[in-house]
């Protein structure tokens, strides 16, 4: 058993590098013992905070209860982003049991009738002139915190809202590990007469794989994401692109981590906690603290952009289908299986684009020092390697963040690689955010980007396509939101800003990739070092609204599935046919049996996205908004850095978004930009607020 002198958690962190985790130091076994240490502590601070004999103030309530659960936080924010990048049966195991601890021990706060006393006696008072604005939004985000969560709540009701929002944290927990669990269990085994298109570093990558398996002479391939992209992108068979599709559109609808009733009961559990809060639907609790307001709102931006670019989506279907008849030379009905074949066929053939093609030129580490490049043109920033810092996995480099004046501003980890212990996808988290302690000290974040990039071979390092660049600049958008936070309090810091507004900076970055004074600094040959040539850059600009169409009809598919899930009104009897019903109207193919999204929908279901997803089109109308900004000026113009720096970047959630993006832009973003981007201009008039 772990004593506490040995458990790095039950003390801060020392001995390392800027006090980052010891994870050289930190076993599964350290987790348990430490959480529950953290509540225990964070509950006596808490009973210490409610019952203090002194008048309630803003310092010894508000702020108190901010800067309060450090010893909860250090563990969870290793165990949490550790549990996505680096898990097992073990961590999963752990997760299922200490989550229903974890929800008693935050609803019994929001549940504290005397801490709730305190804060509504705070909030009342009025006086809040002496209070900054960063001050006001904490007591007001405290206040809508206890009263969205329960506090109002009386006698039995009380008691349900426990109950249910326990079940909720066991359930959300087990969606997220079913996906998980599910995609490491399929392997298609192919033979040599079964990779007909597929490109070398496809075959490369599956034949390491069934390397790595004993069975060298085969080929594996996996549900990974960069594998199945490429997979449906290039294989010549239309057959395995129809067996590939089904096996990840079919994943967890049946057997042993079957999400249907799970996804069925999260949806059912958050309308009972929404009524019972007094709301007619989960996305009117929910879309209450955000940019949007209302799901009136939310329907209006994606049923104008439905309506905006169907045109487009039509004409860009019937130039592929002729383009794959012509090929073929019979009529080709294109199912969702050939759309990425053909349209990677017709992109190649209108503009000599092929992703394959790009690859050389964008080697990894090239890649790395062009988006830190990035940071280091707009905002002066230094990236360097700190060997030193300990790192969860082999795959993992640490590298000390410096400002322009050559100050530390905080750790950032890059994890690249997938492994089966990483769940798909590509995100950022925080091991440490960033705060002011009470005695002035500016605490600097530790920030962490996972991504699943094409692995290295025995004859080739990590090679991108311009997609996987994209990711990443995607990424680094959060990273650098969360780095640059310039705040008091950690609750409000960084990337905790309303969902709506949280992609702005991602989305922002991803804009660089089409710009050629920005490519041109750091894409050249991994061989021969020769910088990618014009054409090359040409025709990346030239394809950017290639397929504009179907990728906003695709995100507006999930927006609306998103959105239907969370406004029902009662049971789903059959999610096959609800989520057809949902996405109707966007639909770009036929229903395929047995294919789903919603089972695998972990940003809903399990992450922070619930009546959320439609964000990523909010954010797009103002990062579009914002980039036209910095073409108006230079895309590296200083001035306008900086402004995008110190109004969004530092401030993080202490003031209204709203607010933030006026001040940088001088005016309320409009949809234009994003429709000049992609090539998409009708007159649309869309009203971001109530």
């Amino acid at each position: 058993m772990t004593t506490q002198a040995q458990n790095p958690f039950f003390e801060e962190f020392s001995g390392t590098p800027h006090s980052t985790a010891p994870f050289d130091r930190i076993t599964v076994a350290d987790y348990e013992p430490a959480i529950d240490r953290g509540i225990k502590l964070g509950l006596e601070e808490v009973d210490a905070i409610a019952n203090n004999p002194e008048a309630p103030t803003f310092e010894n309530t508000i702020a108190a209860l901010a800067r309060s659960g450090r010893d909860l936080d250090r563990v969870l924010n290793v165990f949490y982003p550790l549990l996505s990048s680096l898990s097992d049966d073990a961590m999963m195991e752990l997760s299922m049991r200490i989550t229903p601890r974890l929800s008693d021990y935050s609803t019994s706060i929001s549940l504290n009738r005397p801490l709730w006393e305190r804060i509504k006696a705070v909030y009342d008072s009025g006086d809040t002139t002496r209070l900054d604005a960063e001050d006001r939004m904490l007591l007001n985000r405290t206040y809508q915190s206890f009263a969205r969560n329960g506090a109002l709540l009386e006698g039995a009701d009380r008691e349900t809202y426990s109950g249910l929002s326990s079940r909720l944290s066991e359930l959300t927990t087990l969606f997220g590990q079913n996906v998980l669990k599910e995609v490491n269990t399929y392997e298609v085994w192919l033979t040599k007469d079964d990779l007909a298109g597929l490109p070398e570093s496809s075959v490369e990558a599956a034949a390491l794989a069934a390397k790595e398996k004993g069975r060298e002479g085969e080929y594996l391939f996996t549900l990974d994401q960069p594998v199945y992209m490429a997979f449906l992108k290039y294989s010549a068979r239309p057959d395995l692109r129809e067996k590939m599709y089904r096996l990840y559109t079919g994943r967890n609808t049946k057997g042993e981590y079957n999400n249907l009733p799970v996804m069925q009961e999260i949806a059912e559990t958050r309308l009972k906690l929404a009524n019972l809060l007094g709301f007619n639907t989960y996305a009117d609790y929910s879309l209450a603290q955000t940019m949007a307001k209302n799901p009136t709102n939310v329907y209006n931006l994606l049923h104008s952009l439905r309506d905006a670019y169907r045109p487009a989506l039509d004409a860009e279907l019937r130039e592929l289908s002729e383009f794959a008849s012509e090929t073929e030379g019979r009529p080709v009905d294109i199912k969702p299986w050939d759309y990425s074949y053909y349209s990677n066929k017709l992109r190649n053939a209108k503009y000599a684009y092929d992703e394959e093609e790009m690859r050389p030129y964008f080697e990894l580490n090239n890649v790395i020092d062009g988006v830190f490049g990035l940071a280091g043109k707009l905002y002066g920033l230094t990236f360097e390697k700190n060997a030193d810092i300990p790192v969860y996995h082999p795959d993992v480099t640490a590298f000390d963040v410096k400002d322009k004046d050559g100050s530390y501003l905080g750790v950032l980890y890059t994890d690249f690689f997938p492994r089966s212990s990483k769940r798909p996808g590509a995100w950022m988290t925080e091991f440490k955010s960033q705060e002011t302690t009470p005695d002035g000290l500016n605490s600097r974040p530790h920030i962490t980007i996972v991504m699943n990039f094409t692995k290295p071979t025995d004859s080739k390092p990590s090679l991108l396509t311009p997609y996987e660049v994209e990711t990443f600049l995607h990424e680094f958008g959060h990273a650098l939101h969360g780095l640059m936070a310039n705040t008091r309090y950690s609750s409000l810091s960084g990337t905790n800003v309303l969902r709506d507004f949280v992609e702005l900076p991602s989305q922002f970055n991803e804009n660089y990739l089409t710009e050629k004074e920005f490519l041109d600094g750091f894409a050249r040959h991994y061989q021969t070092g020769l910088p990618i040539p014009a054409e090359l850059v040409d025709r990346i600009i030239a394809t950017s609204q290639f397929g504009a169409a179907y990728a906003c009809m695709r995100q507006l598919n999930f927006g609306l599935i998103d959105m239907a899930w969370h406004t029902i009104t009662g049971p789903v009897a059959d999610p096959a046919e609800f989520e057809r019903r949902a996405g109707e109207s966007v639909a770009i193919f036929a229903p395929v049996e047995g294919s789903l999204s919603s089972p695998t929908f972990s940003h809903i279901f399990s992450g922070g996205y619930a009546a959320g997803y439609y964000s990523y089109k909010w954010a797009e109308v103002l990062d579009a908004d914002a980039f036209a900004h910095f073409k108006e000026h230079g895309i590296f113009d200083p001035a306008t850095a900086d402004s995008f720096r110190h109004n969004i970047l530092e401030r993080g959630g202490t003031e209204d978004p709203a607010e933030l993006y006026r001040r940088f832009r001088g005016h309320d973003a409009t949809i234009d930009a994003l429709l000049s981007r992609d090539g998409i201009k009708p007159t649309i008039n869309i009203n971001h607020k109530d």
